[in-house]
């Protein structure tokens, strides 16, 4: 089985290393020829290619890219790849997209006779690399049967949410709570700045109570020791914020808090900070 990837980022590099380690046959495609060289340093079964439509011939075609805008450049249209592929093949789409989007690739891959799965991925960069991602599956249950062995290779638990809407949504759900989390952080470590409390007892003593979460675990520490090193960076949480708050108006959600916490990182992209890691929206915090 021919895969092809396009997309070496953060996310999508690591996913692709998995395959490739795996011994699969991988053909990868990205403009950043440091992230093609980190990939196929990984094994002798990837190879690179210099256009998109050189992937039109594989049977399972994956996309991991930073905006929808940038899969529906790539793969719709008269100068889609999706046009291009081979019907039978499968398209897996592992962005974080809103639910319209993934279902405008979904119908144009059902069109085309190409099985379509909306895949987002969970926690972190390192995860990905290490293969331990939990993955939200969306889309036609045969073609996720025929898939799921693949699924496994790439990342950790593999869960059927049922159409691509719910994975879509699923993740930018999950990226609203923990995002709005992290802003509800920084407010609270300036508080306690405020209030005289050592940081890093703050945070171990928070870790005790109701006050606990994900975000307080990995990137409370980096925030009191000052680092702010990109592992998933500002402009993408901002990103991922702005479509869950479009996607809950859209539905007739009235979110103010998440919409604060979008003020928060928009303020913080402006600012310069878009290059680091979300976790800089402290930054912005008085």
């Amino acid at each position: 089985m021919q895969f092809g990837f396009i997309g070496l980022g953060q996310m999508g590099g690591g996913l692709a290393r998995n395959l490739i380690r795996a011994g699969k046959a991988v053909k990868v495609f990205d403009l950043n020829p440091e992230a093609v060289s980190k990939t196929l340093a990984v094994g002798a079964t990837g190879l690179a290619v210099k256009d998109k439509f050189e992937l039109a011939d594989v049977d399972v075609l994956f996309t991991s890219l930073p905006l929808p805008i940038h899969l529906e450049e790539v793969m719709l249209g008269e100068n889609g790849l999706l046009d291009k592929m081979k019907e039978g093949a499968t398209y897996i789409e592992v962005s974080t997209i809103d639910p319209q989007t993934a279902r405008k690739l979904s119908n144009a891959a059902e069109a085309r006779g190409i099985g379509y799965l909306q895949c987002p991925l969970g926690l972190t960069p390192k995860h990905a690399e290490e293969g331990t991602c939990p993955v939200y599956v969306g889309g036609k249950k045969d073609v996720y049967e025929k898939m799921k062995e693949t699924l496994e290779i790439i990342g950790g638990q593999v869960n059927y949410m049922g159409e691509v809407e719910a994975s879509a949504a699923f993740k930018i759900i999950s990226n609203l709570i923990g995002m709005t989390n992290l802003a509800t952080l920084s407010e609270g470590i300036r508080i306690g700045e405020k209030a005289g409390i050592d940081s890093k007892m703050l945070i171990e003593l928070l870790s005790e109570t109701g006050a606990f979460s994900f975000q307080m675990k990995v990137r409370g520490p980096w925030i009191i020791n000052d680092d702010f090193a990109n592992r998933f960076g500002l402009d993408l949480a901002f990103k991922d914020v702005r479509l869950g708050c479009e996607m809950a108006d859209a539905w007739g959600n009235d979110v103010k808090a998440m919409k604060v916490a979008l003020n928060y990182f928009k303020e913080a992209s402006a600012q310069g900070y878009g290059k680091e890691d979300c976790n800089a929206i402290y930054k912005v915090i008085k």
